[in-house]
């Protein structure tokens, strides 16, 4: 079996060919972020983008949004996907916000992810992009299946993706290396009909098809 290759390397390489800001969502406050990572699961960067431009012309903050109700609210996010539960997560999101964080944006990942509809994922995007706190890695589609092709994890947990690039990356780094891992995954190593004569990797990677090597990506 070929070997993986290291993570180190991988982000070095990685940050040679790419410059990402710290999140492709649009946003002017932490409570904004907050909300547009939200409506992204399930959900493209550009369609989120183009939603909240319009939600957050009027909406801005938490005491903007509790005055909305659920069905005004669903209209508005609607193009985003999974729009009730969202709607409903954002709703009461708001009111918590206001009743126990002062309308402010808790800053810790234990405080985040109690809150509804919040998972580590949307958290550690979160405390890096709007705070500049590591204290996780946000594990998304791109992630798993660069982590898993690249021979950086063997898992197919989200959870237990993060625990191995955790273990394997210095904590400075963490917050760099999702949207890097994006990038490359949205530019070369996708989903369907990767690129591989295009990559930087073609020759070490354990999944390259230069190589005639079997995709390593767990269906």
């Amino acid at each position: 079996m070929v070997s993986s290759i290291p993570l180190k390397t991988v982000f070095s390489v990685l940050q040679k060919h790419y410059d990402p800001p710290r999140t492709f969502l649009h946003y002017k406050t932490p409570f904004q972020l907050l909300i547009a990572t939200m409506l992204s699961a399930q959900c493209t960067d550009v369609m989120v983008n183009k939603v909240t431009k319009v939600l957050f012309a009027k909406y801005k903050t938490p005491k903007d949004f509790v005055k909305l109700t659920q069905g005004e609210l669903e209209k508005l996010i609607k193009s985003t996907g999974f729009f009730r539960a969202k709607s409903r997560n954002v709703l009461a999101l708001s009111h918590i916000l206001l009743q126990e964080y002062g309308g402010k944006v808790p800053q810790t990942m234990a405080e985040l992810v109690k809150l509804p509809g919040v998972g580590r994922k949307t958290a550690a995007i979160i405390l890096w992009a709007a705070f500049g706190r590591n204290e996780g890695i946000a594990v998304d589609t791109h992630v798993i299946r660069l982590s898993q092709r690249l021979g950086l994890s063997k898992h197919k947990d989200p959870k237990k993706i993060e625990q191995d690039l955790m273990a394997d990356l210095p904590r400075k780094d963490w917050g760099y290396i999702t949207t890097l891992m994006i990038s490359h995954g949205r530019a070369v190593c996708t989903a369907r009909n990767r690129k591989c004569e295009e990559c930087i990797f073609k020759k070490k990677c354990p999944s390259s098809l230069v190589m005639q090597r079997r995709d390593l990506v767990k269906k």
